[in-house]
């Protein structure tokens, strides 16, 4: 896992960025109604609406929506016809990028994806050219002043948790996505309040930049992000410590 600990933190960093617009409530109620298209509308019974719904409570989604959505994707109510496709490219640098969507026009974002990825120096790429150095995982995230390492892995471990990874100002605990849930609520369990969890690409090489590289690749990012039809941008980038010591 290293160089993890760069990759993370932007991805969280941004994460966190991201969840302060308006537009997140759009994103949050899409990954709620694609969680219960693909598993139906019971929480109880489907582990990704019941994480979806944690995460749109987390940006204060107001109930009425999250529950329009739940019916959404059940077909209850029109509106539901969203597909979810994985774009792949390459960003400056060679930087590989997997841009997660939800859209109920696949012609109109494809194109607006390529224009991103044209317009800063990246390309697009055919399915399966980039997303196999991704591995999906649980990836649940603590706050370094509440907890210790071993105070994780006592309670992580025994659970089924992967790995726990040392981010500087946060732990990242993985998890193989079938023991995500189980991992998930023995932190709750053990009153341990995390800061994220969701899931997520993680990549098993990391492509080292440069700090003019790295602006490029984040301005590419950010483009994409800003996308309403994008839920999540994962890439592969190494950033110097200098590129976020100059924000």
């Amino acid at each position: 896992m290293a160089g993890h600990s760069k990759w993370a933190n932007i991805q969280h960093r941004k994460g966190r960025q991201d969840a302060k617009k308006a537009k997140f409530f759009t994103k949050a109620a899409k990954d709620i109604i694609l969680a219960a298209k693909a598993g139906g509308g019971n929480p109880e019974d489907n582990s990704g609406l019941r994480l979806a719904i944690q995460k749109a409570k987390a940006v204060n989604l107001p109930k009425d929506k999250i529950d329009n959505a739940i019916k959404k994707g059940t077909g209850e109510l029109a509106g539901g016809d969203i597909m979810e496709i994985l774009y792949e490219g390459y960003g400056p640098g060679g930087v590989a990028m997997l841009v997660d969507v939800a859209t109920d026009n696949k012609n109109r974002v494809v194109a607006e994806i390529r224009h991103a990825f044209t317009k800063h120096n990246g390309n697009m790429a055919e399915a399966g050219a980039v997303a196999y150095m991704f591995n999906k995982k649980g990836i649940i995230v603590f706050e370094k002043e509440k907890f210790t390492e071993d105070d994780l892995m006592l309670v992580g471990l025994e659970a089924g948790a992967e790995d726990i990874v040392d981010d500087g100002d946060t732990f990242t605990v993985l998890t193989a996505p079938g023991d995500f849930m189980a991992v998930q609520q023995a932190f709750v369990d053990a009153e341990m309040e995390y800061q994220s969890a969701e899931f997520g690409q993680v990549p098993e090489n990391l492509v080292p930049v440069d700090v003019a590289t790295g602006k490029k690749v984040m301005a590419l990012f950010d483009v994409l992000e800003d996308n309403d039809d994008v839920q999540k941008v994962y890439l592969n980038a190494d950033f110097p410590d200098e590129l976020f010591e100059e924000e």
